[in-house]
């Protein structure tokens, strides 16, 4: 699918030249730093150095004081405490996080993984009851329970305190003893972006700001799994993620834990360093895979192993997982494909939303964000099963997932979620209504007019720029993530040095070989995926145009350079 290509707002010369005199960077990279916010030498300061004393008071959190005196008050008197997370990465690092905590500090404690094929998302009936029946005091809900005012009701009349930690839009308020959420409408904490995981660590700071400052230290241990939670659910890298993962990043540099070194094995990690990315595409599946597959608690035991065998067997468990998921995934996504091309329906749409009976619940989010990839367009995947169509939606740019679903609410038992990625259930019959009532919205949103893929690209580049200094100042704008992507470049009238060719097993994929003008010294590798088929055009040596970033390959010991290229053009 062609894509427009936008080039962001660009700054002002004297604002760039203001910036290069006192940084002595040069002019392409601040101004990259103000497109970012960064405008003066301080601020630039803070960001190339991101430090922990850069970090919120987290009392500046509503509930946070009422949260940890009542946490007090259970390890004081001996009370049964569960933690309860979320299947997904960023519920079952929280759950980790906060449990592995409060062993060290000797409370006692359960963690609570809900099964998603029995209980589904969020906080569950059945946890509250089994809290019950085995004696819990106070329940920590982690990356959920903002939405869930019926089941914190319930654990209120069986005498059960409940504390939410959660990041969601929460909407009315539900009764718990405190709720710790930066999104809620009165809550001043400043910065609104933290993973779930992320406020359960902010409440376990709070504690020990308050109670036992000794126990901080050992609590910034546990960054390496909260910068797992950042990097895989998406949240913006910037302000306190971008400090918190930075230095989690770090940990992860060092020694693992075992349960993480046993992940990167399978996935054959070589590298000498992890990175954002590679949290996203190598751990955050295996992780998810435990919750998708079969249950959300294996993850959490990896993640606890303190022993390599033990995290071996179950990391093999999750490896299979994975496999299967992808097996389960591709199928899936055919047969939603089938759907959409045999329904006139979607000829005209402007949203795509399916559903079957039987579809497996744990991979119909990826097939989702797979239709948004091939229609672009905000899709729904819904499976039918015991009388209820329940499934996950994902968004384009533009769009906003929660808001639109807001307007079906009536529709709807329940949802939840953010702009790009939502959760919902409904009864079977609804789900025409519905269909039509979403797609309206969304047509209204858009003004009736079809959105085009794009991608926006931070400044136009000489290939003659990119040396080993340039590549060095680029990489302290890391960790890159939502709000701080890694920089997008545009190179024009490039060409094929005459090594330029097709790769991979059906030739998917291009590897270039080009120079810029007159420069034939100066050549540059890359890699394009998906963008095999441009390699007849580069060798009949038309000049063409490149979006790409820059990124380092490392290749039999030997290390360079090379643009990874997001999209090509006939140079104009």
């Amino acid at each position: 699918m062609e894509k427009n290509w936008i080039a962001k707002i660009q700054p002002e010369q004297q604002q760039v030249s203001d910036l290069a005199s006192d940084t002595t960077m040069s002019p392409v990279l601040c101004s990259l730093l103000i497109q970012r916010g960064i405008t003066v030498f301080e601020e630039a300061k803070a960001f190339f150095r991101p430090h922990l004393n850069q970090l919120h008071d987290p009392f500046l959190m509503q509930d946070m004081d009422r949260a940890v005196d009542r946490l007090q008050e259970a390890l004081e008197s001996d009370q049964k405490i569960m933690v309860y997370g979320d299947y997904d990465v960023d519920g079952t690092t929280a759950v980790t996080v906060v449990y592995a905590f409060l062993q060290n500090i000797g409370a006692q404690w359960v963690y609570y993984i809900p099964n998603r094929y029995k209980e589904g998302y969020g906080f569950s009936f059945l946890a509250v009851e089994h809290a019950k029946e085995i004696g819990i005091d106070l329940i920590i809900t982690l990356d959920c329970g903002v939405k869930d005012a019926a089941k914190i009701s319930r654990a209120n009349e069986l005498g059960i305190d409940v504390i939410v930690c959660d990041h969601h839009n929460p909407g009315e308020l539900p009764p718990a003893y405190a709720v710790l959420d930066p999104k809620r409408m009165d809550c001043p904490y400043p910065f609104k972006g933290l993973s779930g995981c992320g406020v359960g660590f902010k409440f376990l700071q709070g504690w020990c700001r308050k109670y036992a400052e000794e126990h901080e230290i050992s609590l910034l241990s546990y960054l390496d799994l909260l910068t797992i939670s950042i990097g895989a659910d998406i949240v913006p890298l910037v302000g306190e993620n971008r400090i918190l993962a930075s230095e989690g990043l770090r940990l992860l540099e060092g020694e693992k834990r075992p349960g993480i070194k046993a992940m990167l094995e399978h996935a054959k990690f070589q590298k000498p360093s992890l990175t954002i990315t590679d949290v996203v595409f190598l751990l955050a599946p295996r992780i998810n895979a435990a919750g998708r597959m079969d249950e959300g608690s294996r993850a959490v035991d990896l993640l606890l192993a303190e022993d390599s065998i033990r995290a071996e067997n179950i990391s093999k468990d999750l490896e299979g997982n994975n496999n299967n998921r992808r097996e389960v995934d591709k199928s899936i996504t055919q047969e939603a494909m089938q759907l959409v091309n045999e329904d006139p329906f979607y000829m005209n749409s402007f949203s795509t939303v399916v559903k079957n009976t039987g579809w497996h619940k744990g991979v119909i989010g990826i097939v989702a964000s797979r239709l948004v990839e091939e229609f672009y367009k905000p899709a729904i995947v819904l499976t039918e099963n015991d009388g209820k169509l329940a499934g996950s939606a994902r968004s384009i740019p533009g769009i906003d997932l929660y808001e639109v679903l807001g307007y079906c609410e009536d529709l709807l038992d329940q949802y939840g979620g953010h702009a790009m990625a939502a959760g919902l259930s409904m009864c079977p019959s609804n789900f025409e209504e519905f269909r039509d009532r979403f797609d309206k919205i969304i047509q209204d949103q858009l003004n009736g007019q079809r959105p085009v893929p794009f991608i926006e690209y931070d400044q136009e580049l000489r290939l003659a720029d990119i040396d080993e200094r340039f590549f060095k100042h680029l990489s302290m704008f890391a960790p890159f993530g939502p709000d701080n992507m890694k920089p997008v470049f545009l190179a024009r009238n490039v060409r094929d040095t005459g090594m330029t060719r097709a790769v991979g097993e059906t030739g998917k994929h291009l590897k270039l070989s080009i120079f810029e003008g007159d420069l034939r010294e100066k050549k540059m590798d890359g890699i394009g995926f998906d963008l095999g088929h441009w390699a007849p055009t580069l060798n009949q040596q038309f000049a063409v145009d490149l979006l790409f970033t820059i990124e380092e390959n490392i290749w039999q010991g030997q290390r360079s350079l090379q643009l990874n290229v997001k999209d090509i053009q006939l140079s104009r």
